[in-house]
């Protein structure tokens, strides 16, 4: 039983959404883990190894290494993040890793898989659509663990998402470098998420929910993007 563990708060929610990370303490928290914040984190290099800087992605990773060795477990509130730390530190690092990334979990694995809960005490009313991330669905393989959460939470009626598993276009600096075609698949998973009828859309990533919050705000359309910790939390 694992009763102390590390959070990698990751930079979206240093930066901008503080309140998921006040959120994942919450759950932890809860189910009767300490969890510590070693304040010497910094970015895991995602964006770094995605954008070709190999060199600054490998340095990023030894620091994450250095900082959070010792810990039996380092939870994140984020697909993306623990998918690099997870699949790419090992060939960044040669093996060098001293076993941080398996012990690197993102947040629905860990209370699914380690903690082998379901049920984390929450309550939370409406109607919620699951988008699936990218890299939560086909590099983590969290496979229904975030679904499996959400049906143990009182108040909460899971809706089907139409074509769930298709990217909503944001891939990090791909909405950047790849503008049109990222707004046209923004398109289709702004359209999914109205047919579904959902109040809420919710994902394990806050980058692809900053970006689907963005097309719901820009089309007046009143659904609220919200993050699987926040409802696990409420």
């Amino acid at each position: 039983m694992v009763e102390r563990v590390a959070l990698f708060v990751t930079c979206l929610a240093d930066t901008l959404y503080p309140d998921v990370g006040k959120a994942t303490v919450t759950v932890l928290e809860r189910l009767g883990i300490e969890v510590v914040f070693p304040g010497e984190q910094t970015c895991c290099g995602q964006m770094h190894g995605n954008s070709g800087y190999p060199d600054e992605a490998v340095a990023l990773a030894r620091r994450f290494v250095d900082v959070f060795d010792g810990f039996d477990a380092i939870v994140t509130p984020s697909g993306s993040c623990a998918a690099q730390v997870r699949e790419h530190f090992g060939d960044l690092l040669d093996g060098n890793d001293r076993g941080v990334p398996a012990r690197t979990w993102e947040l629905s694995q860990f209370l699914t898989g380690v903690l082998a809960r379901e049920d984390v005490g929450s309550t939370f009313e409406g109607t919620v659509a699951y988008h699936p991330t990218c890299h939560s669905l086909r590099l983590l393989r969290v496979g229904d663990a975030p679904l499996r959460l959400l049906q143990a939470v009182p108040g909460v009626e899971l809706v089907e998402l139409p074509d769930a598993e298709e990217c909503c276009g944001f891939g990090g600096t791909f909405a950047v470098k790849n503008a049109d075609v990222s707004a046209a698949m923004l398109d289709e998973k702004i359209a999914a998420i109205t047919a579904s009828g959902a109040e809420c859309v919710c994902a394990c990533d806050s980058s692809c929910l900053m970006h689907i919050g963005g097309g719901l705000r820009r089309r007046g359309i009143a659904v609220r993007p919200v993050h699987l910790a926040e409802i696990l939390a409420s």
